[in-house]
């Protein structure tokens, strides 16, 4: 098959695309290098337990596409509000130090907001030795995936404009939503990898191990991480926006996830391991009733995490919640899956942030090349990058301008 776009990544932004392309008349091929789709939205199935590995949540709800999809599929949504920050029964962070620290993060936002660091650098705006820096560092870790030294403010506060208070979860799996809703009228072809895209007079040609792929166009839907890196050789016109992209690389998030037998754990609570440390987790127990505790690392703790592999990670967990609980839940824990994704060849990562000065590389990612090459993916997003929301409207935003320029050349061709 010669199609007329060639989608390359089966993650949330190319389902996007390929929902839009199902419905525009031009032939459609879709390839994706891992044995499923999804990409950063993975639901693993294990124990009778639907467990997202990746993204997890429905961020800003109220305008997530993903929401509408459900509803059209008939997947049931989880409204109740998450229990970020709410630290149980107030173990290992007391009250007095609980206001303190919100006081320090509201602080250096106001400081980005009203006084942003000529530098663009988010650590330029901490207090000098100020006594809460690592908690304000790990819950943007949490957030960005990025440390503070490394951080674009303006890239910071557009993600922060733009999301709202809205967070809401599907039982079944956001990942199985995500993989579920590729529509059956695009040709997909699983466990294939683009090694290399070429540029032709007219249009593409993609290489990959089971055969060349030529297209009008090519519709690219990957990590930054993949864009900037050796699995996906692409074309020297191409150079800016690789460059774009190792402005906007990938930070550290892994989850963990511990199987809960009885214990002192009451359902939808959840604790940081420690406030005072930049290398900790946040613990979310029993999230939507399941007999599980996820132990989500961001920035520090998941770059520990990714260096020194998951059974390190759950060491590290167990210790902390012992330090929590008292060293009697051991017997009521196990450790049941964890994620990998900086260890992962085609994805590199979690999701991306902005170096500093760099905000702009959002636009630039974005931008088609010469109406042949277009680009998706969370990282082209001005406002909602790192969501899988995010995700799916680059990728309808990118296939709409690939239709766009693919029927105009199509009605020059007539006129001729």
């Amino acid at each position: 098959m010669n199609p007329d776009i060639v989608i390359i990544g089966g993650g949330a932004a190319g389902i996007g695309a390929a929902r839009r392309l199902a419905q525009s008349g031009l032939s459609t091929l879709l390839l994706e290098a891992s044995s499923r789709l999804g990409g950063r939205a993975c639901t693993h199935q294990i124990d009778g337990l639907n467990i997202d590995l990746g993204c997890g949540w429905l961020h800003s709800a109220e305008r997530n596409a993903w929401v509408g999809v459900a509803e059209g599929a008939g997947v049931s949504i989880d409204r109740s509000l998450p229990q970020w920050g709410v630290q149980h029964r107030d173990l290992g962070f007391p009250p007095a130090e609980q206001a303190h620290a919100r006081r320090a993060f509201g602080t250096w936002m106001q400081q980005l907001h009203a006084s942003p660091p000529h530098s663009d650098r988010a650590a330029d705006a901490l207090a000098p030795n100020g006594e809460w820096n690592n908690y304000i560092r790990t819950i943007v870790g949490f957030i960005s995936g990025g440390n503070l030294d490394q951080l674009s403010v303006a890239d910071y506060l557009a993600y922060d404009d733009a999301s709202s208070d809205n967070n809401w979860r599907s039982p079944t799996g956001l990942g199985s939503l995500v993989a579920r809703s590729f529509p059956a009228k695009v040709e997909l072809r699983l466990a294939t990898a683009a090694d290399s895209i070429a540029l032709e007079s007219k249009g593409v040609t993609v290489r990959t191990p089971a055969g060349d792929i030529r297209a009008r166009a090519a519709l690219l839907a990957v990590s930054t991480a993949v864009l900037a890196g050796d699995v996906l050789k692409l074309p020297a016109e191409l150079a800016p926006w690789r460059e774009a992209a190792r402005q906007l690389p990938l930070g550290h998030n892994e989850k963990l996830f511990l199987r809960v037998y009885g214990g002192p754990f009451e359902r939808e609570t959840q604790l940081l391991g420690d406030p005072r440390a930049a290398r900790t987790a946040s613990y979310y127990i029993q999230p939507m009733g399941l007999p599980l505790i996820e132990c989500f690392f961001g920035g520090e703790g998941a770059r520990f995490v990714s260096e020194n592999g998951p059974a390190a990670g759950f060491d590290f967990a167990m210790e902390q919640l012992c330090a929590l609980f008292g060293s009697a839940i051991r017997s009521s824990l196990r450790p049941l899956v964890g994620s990998s994704w900086g260890r992962m060849q085609h994805i590199g990562g979690a999701y991306s942030y902005a170096l500093p000065g760099c905000a702009s590389a959002r636009r630039a990612l974005a931008r088609p090349f010469e109406d042949r090459v277009f680009f998706a993916g969370e990282a082209t997003s001005a406002g909602d990058f790192s969501t899988v929301h995010g995700a799916h409207d680059s990728g309808v935003r990118a296939a709409n301008e690939a239709i766009a320029a693919l029927n105009s050349e199509t009605r020059r061709v007539i006129s001729h």
